[in-house]
């Protein structure tokens, strides 16, 4: 059983920061893939940053220059540090995790934490 639980969100005002988090557990070998993801109320869900096991990493254009994506492989953890914030992020803020192993691709989602910036 494969469980992602995230931490770290909570209440900032604007130009604030919070750094959330995402540990895995379970049985997963050969991520590809973990990423962070956002949705707003009435908002479709969007990929905010993502890192790769090649090293690859991309950004949301919004938020590049102010958020920071990095990955502790031994740790199966990922992270997201969010500087400057502003109210548009609010949002809950969702980790993926995707793995290959062969041809055979998995996926899996965190429970999603609350972020919400506010003076």
């Amino acid at each position: 059983q494969v469980q992602l639980v995230e931490s770290g969100g909570g209440l900032v005002q604007p130009g604030g920061s919070l750094r959330l988090s995402c540990a895995a557990s379970g049985s997963i070998f050969s991520i590809a893939a973990m990423a962070w993801y956002r949705q707003a109320p009435g908002k479709h869900r969007l990929l905010v940053a993502e890192i790769t096991s090649g090293n690859n990493v991309q950004y949301f254009e919004s938020v590049k220059g102010r958020f920071t994506i990095s990955a502790d492989v031994a740790r199966k953890t990922v992270y997201l540090q969010m500087n400057s914030l502003k109210p548009e992020d609010t949002a809950v803020y969702y980790c993926h995790v995707r793995s290959v192993t062969g041809m055979q691709t998995e996926e899996w989602w965190g429970q999603g934490t609350q972020v919400t910036v506010s003076s």
